[in-house]
């Protein structure tokens, strides 16, 4: 699956549970490595999306680690991660069981480029 394709899926399923998604193909003047997408609905989350052998550069570990020590809520998906996103997505808010800062539950964390959960 291509990576457009992956974030069509992603941006459908994010507007069936009511979100606003900002998407911009070109983020000229915008530091590298800013997450895909932003969505909005009772809270706000940042995504970086995936193809099935993406990997994450340098410059979007970084960003992840700044929204990270902002609180923000982040998540890395990859095209099977399908059920995982999904449940981001109906959740009515932020589980209050995961620490912004924890960087650790499976549904909000990103993959190793081994494939194994950080």
């Amino acid at each position: 699956m291509k990576e457009a394709d992956w974030r069509a899926q992603v941006r459908d399923l994010a507007r069936l549970y009511g979100w606003k998604v900002y998407y911009h193909p070109y983020s000229l003047g915008a530091d590298a490595g800013f997450p895909d997408l932003v969505m909005v609905r009772d809270r706000v989350i940042f995504v970086e999306l995936k193809g099935p052998k993406g990997r994450l550069s340098v410059e979007q570990e970084r960003w992840i680690q700044a929204l990270d020590a902002a609180g923000a809520e982040w998540y890395v998906w990859w095209p099977d991660d399908l059920d995982k996103v999904e449940e981001v997505l109906r959740r009515p808010s932020r589980d209050a069981s995961v620490s912004p800062l924890s960087g650790g539950t499976e549904a909000r964390c990103c993959k190793t480029e081994e494939g194994g959960q950080r």
